[in-house]
């Protein structure tokens, strides 16, 4: 550790300097209280038992420790290794004090974790200056590692405000995008959904396939057994729909009333058809119990299939129109069944 002078050291900054004196022997401990009797910035603590310097440094909370190096007991090279253990006094600032001059008993105090070495006695002037310097280096890096930890605490709650915003406004967006009884993607998801995939597909000359599904004598299963019944069976469907279509890159959505809707980017009419049949047979295996189109029957849904390759000039109601009409056959053939309207 390079040495600097007195006058260098004096010319700091100077904070509150509370030093423990750990030395055995009483007449240093008087000594150096005498030198530090006019400093009204410096308050000073004796501790002559080695055993109990870590246990009085934790109570007294130094910023700088003078610490003889020989004591009966614990050795100060031992003490100081001690200091660096201990959680709380690794970081205090340690000056060594010792009658022994040459440089294997500095290098030694240095290696053991002393940061500077005085040869007792030491000039009073210096001394001061020392114990004023590694306390306002000790004092300035606590309050950086305290703004350091406010500044942590403070991004870390931060962190934890937007999290909580995030979800509220993924939660926000999730309901503003929710059907209200279903708990499926509403009209207004569908149309924003569609549109994207439209000009997904037609820039990268890609199909893009929709189902639209209509619940087979909905009227009549509302006048026979009521709108609550009717509820639990757009619920039943809409979980159907959900086992069905499991897949992320597909939407299914309440289109509106008794209508439902399945967005399949990337799916070709045949794949579509599979996929169709499958929610079909799905809804009939709920079996809820309908009146309609006889007595015994169950609750059925007629499904149309249409399947585009757009174009950048084409607009994705089409791809409606044309799901619609699907839906128009499937219904005229008698419902319950899976119709698919092409141009071609």
């Amino acid at each position: 550790m390079d040495e600097l002078s007195a006058q260098e050291l004096l010319n700091t900054d100077i904070d509150l300097v509370i030093v423990l004196v750990v030395d055995d022997q009483p007449m240093i401990g008087e000594a150096v209280r005498r030198y530090l009797a006019d400093e009204v910035d410096i308050e000073i603590h004796f501790c002559i038992d080695a055993m109990q310097a870590v246990i009085e440094a934790e109570k007294i909370r130094p910023t700088v420790i003078l610490q003889d190096l020989v004591m009966p007991g614990l050795d100060g090279f031992s003490l100081i290794k001690n200091y660096r253990e201990n959680n709380f006094t690794r970081n205090i600032p340690v000056v060594a004090l010792s009658t022994n001059d040459d440089p294997a008993t500095k290098s030694r105090a240095f290696e053991v974790g002393a940061n500077d070495f005085l040869v007792k006695l030491p000039d009073p002037v210096e001394l001061v200056a020392r114990l004023r310097y590694h306390s306002r280096s000790f004092n300035a890096t606590t309050k950086l590692d305290q703004a350091y930890r406010a500044l942590r605490v403070s991004q870390q709650q931060l962190l934890d405000t937007n999290l909580v915003l995030q979800r509220a406004n993924n939660r926000l967006q999730q309901l503003i995008n929710s059907d209200g009884l279903t708990g499926l993607p509403n009209r207004r998801h569908f149309d924003e959904f569609l549109e994207t995939e439209w000009q997904r597909a037609s820039g990268n000359n890609l199909e893009i396939s929709l189902l639209m599904v209509d619940v087979d004598f909905f009227k009549s299963f509302n006048d026979t057994f009521g709108h609550s019944a009717g509820d639990e069976a757009l619920k039943d469907v809409a979980s159907a729909m959900r086992r069905t279509i499991t897949d992320d890159v597909y939407l299914p959505a309440r289109y509106g009333g008794e209508e439902f809707a399945v967005i399949l980017p990337g799916i070709s009419t045949d794949e579509a058809k599979m996929i169709a049949e499958r929610l079909r047979e799905s809804v009939e295996s709920l079996k809820i119990p309908h009146s309609s189109p006889h007595l015994g029957s169950v609750v059925t849904v007629s499904i149309g299939l249409a399947t585009f390759a757009p174009m950048l000039s084409e607009n994705s109601k089409m791809l409606i129109e044309f799901a619609d009409k699907g839906l128009y056959l499937a219904k005229g053939g008698g419902r319950n069944q899976v119709a698919v309207y092409s141009e071609k």
